[in-house]
């Protein structure tokens, strides 16, 4: 527990300070900057010092490129260094052993299975040409350097059809901001700079990065540029970073980790105050926000999850097209494409669907060909957003899948490689394993004492009855996964054993004289004998007195009424069944979304949640319309993946229903992919009403993320098949109660 404690502790620091790993390439263009006195001195010598003292034994600058993952990037960085020392004169030692680097490693530059940063294939011939100016020896044969010349020439050609220097007035705004953010790399005249200049920020830079604004400056010593640049240096010294600012998208980033760690609750006030600050500049439409894709992604994506009012219309403010024209050459617009889509996903507005498939298939496209996912925008994150959309990604499964994926030498890759610990940090992954480890401890203790219950009550000796004990802890354990929801979770739990009990008693345990018996004792509430009937009086008073606890007021009639509604309609199925009578469809998904059984599962376990519900939200047209549209789609998607076996059986099931009331026009395949059509509309519904939270709801919004949380638990029983009915949720049920996680090796 001490080193939890301090783990937390450390990371609660981080959230004060930002620490972003330095750009030689970056540092190497600032140095470049000659002084607005005098064109002989250089602006900023201590970044020529930084150089100086930091070149590597291997003669380059730049990132670790064992491997040759990065070697492109070093092969920029070094380039750009040698051309600022070259310019001032300085180190001609440095100088040569950069040169003998990129003698030595130039055959990568071309190389198209490697990473490489953005516009390197424009910039990095460029600058040869640049160093030839200086009176530089570039050691590359005239052949060679013709390939990367052309290479070039076609990659400009083949992003700008319409390019026609030096003019970009007939660019889309995507592309012209892309050629704007590597002007390092293309000659321009002063037409060509003041349209640049139009991207230049309220703090005096261009994209926020230190070696486009310093190519700016020495073009147009413009003032603005300059002063941003004595700000970068004056806040990191002799060596800056890759781009700057990037507080909010760091800060969100954190927050974003912690959450898909499942350890958010332990930085509750930390994480308020960096969205409440987050949701201040979103109010003041801050560019450090919407200037960037991820940023605003992020954004509205962790606003809206926790209750913020903003508007999706401020998602995508330009051509989506456009804007991810390079989508499968560069990771930063793979990057901001995968938040884009995670973003997309929660809104509500069908103008938004299209840009959302859009996006979809291009990540698609980029697993197929496998273009520009490496180290920096892993396959795996790509795939695991296209895996396990919002809709699935839920709870402790999601927690644990993050936790053995996390990589805590994360970087990205700009025009440059950047790392930050407020991201990738070790401290984050001790206490995440340690939280999932503590919590599955807590997860087999309940389990086990739920076990013992269930034989307490010898429920273990109905042998018409599915004992699937552990599934329906698992859906508790995942809906509510936090150790102080453990009353929400056997609540939970033992309903939905009893439900199914009582579910396979009015299918094949019983005869219909029993049934309408079993419904009038509970209508009277006395039960006398039967299994059935003890273990639903006892567990219904406990969970009523349990519940007085929470709310201060009894709740034990209203649960009686949910378990009422459920055998009713069980009964009327029965009935149905047995005198083969076939009921409309609206009929069957009037009563069958009751029979499904989650009213009397989920809606006693709300009282444990934590905020109090008053009887006027209990009874709420909202609470009946959130409940509806969440057993509908359960009932829905459980009728979908058991067709084949219901047919068999001789059940009622939509699928079947559907198909009839067309005259058998429809096909099985055509009903399959309406009812689903109704699932996703359900589904929207129930993420809109969770997510527009209004001040004075009577329903909190604790209470509805639970109706959210219950469709994702839904998915995932039915992703392949009725994974209640087989045994396919045993390896999830293992993952999230039986198997702890071994602290990963740090990568």
């Amino acid at each position: 527990m001490q080193g939890i404690d301090e783990w937390k502790e450390r990371i609660r620091k981080l959230f004060n300070k930002i620490e972003i790993s330095v750009s030689p390439y970056d540092t190497a263009w600032v140095a470049m900057v000659p002084s607005p006195y005098s064109s002989h001195l250089p602006c900023f010598p201590s970044c020529i010092d930084w150089l100086v003292d930091n070149q590597l034994i291997d003669g380059s600058w730049g990132p670790n490129h064992n491997g040759h993952v990065l070697i492109k990037e070093a092969l920029s960085s070094t380039l750009a260094c040698v051309l600022a020392l070259k310019q001032w004169g300085i180190g001609q030692e440095h100088v040569n052993k950069g040169l003998q680097f990129i003698e030595s490693n130039i055959t990568s530059a071309i190389d198209e299975n490697l990473s490489s940063p953005i516009g390197f294939e424009i910039i990095f011939p460029h600058m040869i040409r640049s160093g030839e100016e200086l009176g530089l020896n570039v050691p590359i044969s005239p052949k060679f350097l013709d390939v990367m010349v052309s290479k070039r020439e076609l990659e400009l050609k083949s992003y700008f059809p319409c390019l026609q220097f030096p003019f970009l007035r007939c660019l889309s705004e995507g592309r012209s901001s892309y050629l704007a953010f590597i002007s390092e790399g293309i000659n321009r005249s002063s037409n060509d700079w003041k349209l640049v200049m139009k991207h230049q920020r309220k703090n005096g830079s261009l994209f926020n990065s230190p070696s486009t604004t310093a190519a700016a400056f020495m073009h147009l010593k413009d003032t603005g540029c300059l002063n941003y640049l004595r700000s970068v240096t004056e806040k990191f010294g002799s060596s800056v970073p890759v781009a700057y600012p990037l507080d909010i998208y760091v800060r969100l980033s954190m927050v974003d980790h912690l959450i898909r760690l499942g350890i958010e609750r332990h930085f509750a006030e930390e994480i308020r105050s960096v969205l409440d600050e987050t949701y201040r500049y979103w109010l003041l439409n801050d560019e450090q926000i919407f200037h960037d894709i991820a940023t605003r992604s992020i954004a509205f994506r962790l606003l809206r999850l926790n209750g913020y009012i903003v508007s999706s219309d401020r998602l995508t403010l330009v051509s989506i097209e456009d804007d991810f024209i390079f989508l499968e050459h560069h990771p930063k617009t793979i990057d901001d494409a995968l938040e884009l889509y995670k973003a997309l996903q929660y809104t509500q507005e069908n103008h938004h669907l299209w840009s959302s498939e859009f996006l979809k298939e291009k990540l698609s496209s980029c697993m197929i060909n496998n273009n520009g996912l490496d180290n920096y925008i892993t396959h795996s994150m790509v795939d695991d957003a296209l895996k396990f959309p919002f809709h699935v990604d839920v709870g402790r499964m999601a927690n644990r899948r993050n936790i053995e994926k996390y990589m805590v030498n994360h970087s990205m890759l700009l025009k440059a490689s950047y790392s930050s610990s407020n991201i990738g940090n070790e401290d984050f992954l001790k206490v995440a394993v340690e939280d999932f480890n503590t919590c599955q401890y807590i997860y087999r203790e309940e389990l086990e004492k739920l076990k013992r219950w269930t034989l307490q009550y010898k429920l273990d000796k109905l042998k018409f009855a599915r004992h699937r004990t552990e599934y329906h802890y698992f859906s508790a354990a995942v809906a509510f996964p936090s150790p102080d929801l453990s009353h929400a979770r056997i609540s939970w739990a033992k309903s939905a054993v009893l439900a199914t009990m009582f579910d396979d008693f009015y299918d094949v345990g019983g005869s219909e004289e029993e049934l309408k018996n079993l419904t009038q004792l509970v209508e009277k509430y006395y039960f006398s004998f039967f299994i059935l009937f003890s273990v639903l009086h006892n567990t219904v008073n406990d969970i009523g007195s349990n519940a007085f606890e929470f709310q201060g007021r009894s709740v034990t009639s209203h649960i009686i009424e949910l378990w009422l509604d459920f055998l009713n309609s069980m009964l009327q199925e029965a009935i149905w069944r047995r005198s083969k009578s076939v009921p409309t469809m609206d009929d069957y998904i009037s009563n069958s979304f009751v029979s499904f059984a989650l009213g009397a599962i989920v809606l006693p376990a709300l009282h444990f949640v934590g905020p109090k519900l008053s009887d006027e939200a209990v009874h709420s047209c909202e609470m009946q319309t959130l409940y509806k549209l969440m057993s509908t789609c359960g009932r829905l998607l459980n009728d979908i993946k058991g067709f084949e076996r219901e047919s068999k059986e001789g059940k009622l099931n939509a699928v079947s229903l559907y198909m009839a009331e067309r005259n058998g026009e429809a096909t099985e395949e055509e009903a399959i992919e309406n009812l689903m059509g109704i699932v996703l509309q359900q589904r929207r519904e129930i993420l809109g009403l969770v997510l527009q939270q209004e001040e004075g709801d009577l329903i909190p919004r604790a209470i509805k993320e639970v109706f959210w949380k219950m469709v994702q638990v839904l998915h995932i029983f039915y992703a392949k098949d009725d994974g209640f009915t087989s045994n396919a949720m045993v390896n999830a049920v293992n993952s999230i109660i039986y198997q702890p996680i071994s602290l990963p090796q740090i990568k």
